[in-house]
């Protein structure tokens, strides 16, 4: 505050600038610190996997699968996490069907579990020669990566295992051979699959990674389930069950319809800029778990 003021004094724009500059990153700093303070999960402190799932509509909501990953991979950015895209289906003309994303760095569960749900996008479609204004569904789930010392037994006769061709880019070697593997959980048909390594023996054991994080995060559901049935289970891609909607026309808004949190700005939360409804997610979720 002492250089503000003495810049203000002596009329220097330079020093003016640079004093806002770095009061704005020490809001920034402060408000992700505060944020930080409403986390209380057993596992927020872990990395986490998240993936994204295009809802019924076919282009429209392949695309919008699309600029929800680009969203979250900018947002981790932000936070100064590390993320992967380990698993990736392209959608016929355009956009997603699905991916996996695994974001590295302490706290990434934390920030990252209440965006969990269907997000909607209201736009004018850049798909359709009429120019008419379209709704498409996509949804996102997220889950902790778990430590080595947490103990997950999982019984060899209830898997499957399939290994297919990747689909997805890494070089010629990876899409001609059988690198990609699939595993079902068959008790739980919970199904996890990688392709990013030319490595079928790697890709097995991402996957493996990734399924017994399923079956912690599913038990830690089951633990909370009473006080919290709406984390027990995840819901429809589509209407009456999303989360936020996004709508770019006919005016600009993204809005969570859990806490009510709202901007206008919907092109920085595209960009990532979701700390502000993170926070409203964990104020709003304080006392009920």
């Amino acid at each position: 505050m002492d250089m503000a003021e003495l810049a203000w004094q002596e009329s220097d724009e330079a020093m003016l600038d640079q004093t806002q500059a770095e009061l704005k990153d020490l809001s920034t700093i402060a408000a992700k610190f505060e944020t930080e303070c409403l986390f209380s999960g057993e596992a927020d402190s872990n990395n986490c996997f998240l993936e994204i799932n295009a809802g019924a509509g076919g282009t429209e909501s392949h695309d919008w699968a699309s600029m929800m990953m680009r969203m979250y991979l900018r947002f981790a950015e932000r936070l100064g996490f590390k993320a992967e895209i380990i698993n990736l289906i392209n959608g016929e003309e355009a956009g997603i069907k699905s991916c996996t994303i695994h974001i590295k760095g302490h706290l990434a569960y934390g920030w990252l579990r209440t965006e969990s749900g269907v997000h909607r996008l209201v736009r004018i479609s850049p798909f359709n020669a009429a120019g008419k204004r379209m709704t498409s569904f996509a949804s996102c789930w997220v889950y902790p990566e778990i430590e080595d010392d947490i103990s997950i037994t999982i019984d060899e006769k209830d898997l499957r295992i399939d290994t297919f061709r990747s689909s997805g880019a890494g070089g010629q070697h990876v899409n001609t051979t059988d690198s990609a593997v699939r595993i079902t959980h068959l008790p739980t048909n919970i199904v996890t699959q990688c392709q990013n390594d030319r490595s079928q023996h790697k890709n097995k054991a991402q996957a493996m990674k990734m399924l017994k994080a399923r079956l912690y995060e599913l038990e830690l559901n089951k633990r909370t389930a009473e006080a919290n049935e709406q984390n027990a289970a995840k819901t429809e891609i589509g209407w009456g069950h999303q989360i936020r909607s996004y709508v770019l026309q006919p005016y600009q808004m993204v809005k969570d319809l859990r806490t009510g949190y709202e901007t206008s700005n919907t092109q920085s939360t595209l960009d990532g800029d979701l700390e502000k409804f993170v926070a409203s997610s964990l104020a709003a979720n304080i006392g009920k778990s």
